[in-house]
Order: structure tokens, then C-alpha cells, then sequence
């Protein structure tokens, strides 16, 4: 079997199932623990009676973990979940005994292929303990100020030095875990800019360009699809590598499904074709996870697009103004209306940065 693990509350239900779906269409062996951060969420998922899908509630893991459950007091809600990042899966490594390894997944996440390749590389390697860089273009390395590693995706084996990976880690996040940069450290991300030093060749960094594909990476990357073929993901070949699995993050549907907020303005917005042979089926997946939750839960309402102001409603502005970045979906098409200019946002924003700090 292969274990994998994710935590989110409501607001992440429906990105959390469609997860759960692309796992269990490509993985037959796939075994996904979810930590349910609010009732709603336990509950729903525990309704669900999917054989593979496992939730635990956080009160089960609190109560296994008084250290973790006072971090609560010190810190916002978004850093206590950063918090919990080493200490979900250091639990489950240590309460079920047939997990011999534990891959971490963010809750926005989607695969598209098959992950085997991940494990393989991972057996090759010999290692315990497997992470992914951001793989950042030239342009955009100075985002690896808050890491140069991604947590998205982490595989720990249950072994001596992947859970003592996992306890250094906890007790770093324990002592400090904020939203903030400070002394080389951000939230429970940078940590792992230690890891090769600590860990030497018990870790692997996977140079798989289709693992972990994502905003913040796309632009810098090769992508082809062969000849003669519809342009799909699961077409795609990636640095010459497939697209196995895809980092959503920052992607927010509005409530009529019309407009969707595609995260990417700081990175360069993928170009039309791109954009939907990924975001399309996604957007589909959403959709039918939306109408699972639903016919459970009746009243379950999705979390809402959070409207910019203040300052970073005006930083921005110009920038959407020219490139968009905001989806408009027109028959089953995510449409920018900015005619290709979008993929240059992350470039004009770096440059504008360069010039900024010469001042």
C-alpha cells in the first residue's frame, strides 16, 4: 500500500476530496489519511465510506500531542496548520504499524499520473526522505527567500532517519513556526533548506520536473505535447519528463463558478492552451467534489474569494489592469482577455523589483 497524508479544514473540502479522487483513479494502492481540522469536515469525510480515505479528527492528534496542542496559544490559526505539517505524519508513522512510508501532500494538489516514478526514484536513491525544490526560473529566485524546497510534497520513510528527520523538524516548528521572515527562518518551509546538510545521502531531492509542477515554475519550463495529439495534461511532457502532479495553489473558484482567481500574476499567467489542458480538468474535479460534499451536506458553502484592498489592492492594480490574472469561463475554456500578455507578469514584476532596489 501507499500512504499519503494531508490536512485541511472546511475551506479546503472540496480541493481535499478531488486529491482523495486523483489518487484513487491512478493509484490503486493508494491510502490517503486525512487530519480534519473542523467537524464539518470529519464528519463529511467520514460519511464518504471510502475504503482508502481515512480521516482523524485534530482532537485525536492533540490529545496524543499536549506540546502541539499549546503551540495554539502562541500563535495565528494559518501558523498553528503550518505547525502541523511534521506532526501529522511523525503521528501516523508512530501509531500505525503497517506504514512503512508516509508521503505528505498539500491539500491543492492534483495528480495526473500515476506517482510510482516518485517511490522508485526514492528506492534507487536509497534515501529516507525525499522533498522537491521550487525549481524557481532565473527570474524568480529571489522567492527563495522563503525556501528553497517546497513542503508540497515529502516522503519520510519509517525508519530511523526519517523519523528523526520528522522529530527535528516538529521540534523546530514547535519552538517557531510564524508567517513571517526571520532569522533564515519562514513558517515550516525553510527548514528544509537545512535537510541536505543534515541528511546527506539519505535524502533525495527528486529532479522530476512533472512532480511538483506548479505557479511558480511553469514558466521556466519546457512543455510540449506530441504531435498529432489533443493538448491534455495527461499529454504533456514536462522537460521531457510527464506531468504526474500538479500545485494548485492560489487557485480560488468565485461562487458561480464564472470567474476564477487564477494565483499566478506574481509568476507569469500560463499562456491559453496551457492553462486549460491543467486548471480545465481540475476544474471539473472541483466540480464534482463540490457535488459529492453537497449531497451530504446541503448547506456546505464554499469558502468565497477574499477581495484585495488596501495596499496590495493598489500594488497589484496595474499590473491586473495589463495582464489580467482573473479567469473568466466561457464554455468549459478559462479565458484571460489579455491576448498572451499574462505570461509576462512575473518578468515585468521582477524587473520592476530590480529597479527598485537600485534606487
Amino acid at each position: 500500500m501507499n500512504h499519503y497524508c494531508t490536512y485541511f479544514d472546511r475551506g479546503f473540502l472540496v480541493q481535499g476530496l478531488a486529491l482523495w479522487r486523483s489518487l484513487e483513479a491512478l493509484d490503486p494502492e493508494a491510502v490517503l489519511w486525512v487530519l480534519a481540522l473542523d467537524d464539518v469536515t470529519h464528519e463529511i469525510l467520514h460519511d464518504l465510506k471510502a475504503p482508502g480515505l481515512k480521516a482523524v479528527s485534530l482532537g485525536e492528534l492533540e490529545a496524543a500531542d499536549l506540546q502541539l496542542a499549546a503551540a495554539k496559544d502562541n500563535r495565528t490559526r494559518v501558523e498553528y496548520y503550518f505547525t502541523l505539517s511534521p506532526c501529522w505524519p511523525r503521528w501516523l508513522l508512530a501509531t500505525q504499524p503497517g506504514v512503512e512510508r508516509i508521503t505528505y501532500l498539500d491539500a491543492d494538489l492534483f495528480f495526473f499520473a500515476n506517482p510510482a516514478p516518485i517511490f522508485t526514484a526514492m528506492e534507487v536513491a536509497r534515501a529516507s526522505v525525499l522533498i522537491t525544490a521550487h525549481r524557481f526560473p532565473s527570474w524568480l529566485e529571489h522567492y527563495e527567500k522563503h525556501g528553497r524546497f517546497n513542503v508540497g510534497v515529502l516522503v519520510f520513510r519509517n525508519d530511523l532517519t526519517g523519523r528523526a528527520c520528522l522529530d527535528h523538524w516538529r521540534a523546530q516548528c514547535l519552538e517557531w513556526c510564524y508567517d513571517q521572515l526571520e532569522d533564515a527562518r519562514y513558517a515550516d518551509q525553510k527548514y528544509l533548506d537545512q535537510w541536505p546538510t543534515q541528511l546527506g545521502a539519505s535524502l533525495l531531492v527528486l529532479d522530476h520536473p512533472g512532480v511538483n509542477f506548479a505557479p511558480w515554475n511553469w514558466a521556466g519550463a519546457s512543455v510540449n505535447a506530441p504531435r498529432h495529439t489533443k493538448y491534455a495534461a495527461t499529454q504533456l511532457s514536462i522537460n521531457g519528463s510527464p506531468l504526474i502532479v500538479f500545485h494548485f495553489a492560489r487557485y480560488r473558484e468565485a461562487a458561480d463558478s464564472r470567474w476564477s482567481h487564477a494565483g499566478q500574476l506574481d509568476y507569469g499567467v500560463m499562456p491559453y492552451r496551457l492553462r486549460n489542458a491543467i486548471y480545465g480538468p481540475y476544474s471539473r474535479a472541483l466540480a464534482a467534489a463540490r457535488a459529492e460534499v453537497l449531497t451530504r451536506s446541503p448547506g456546505f458553502m464554499r469558502a468565497k474569494i477574499s477581495r484585495r484592498s488596501g495596499r496590495e489592492f493598489w500594488r497589484t492594480l496595474p499590473l491586473r489592469i495589463v495582464f489580467g490574472g482573473a479567469w473568466l469561463r466561457i464554455g468549459g475554456r478559462f479565458h484571460n482577455l489579455r491576448f498572451g500578455l499574462g505570461r509576462w507578469s512575473g518578468q515585468c514584476l521582477a524587473a520592476l523589483r530590480r529597479l527598485r532596489f537600485r534606487k
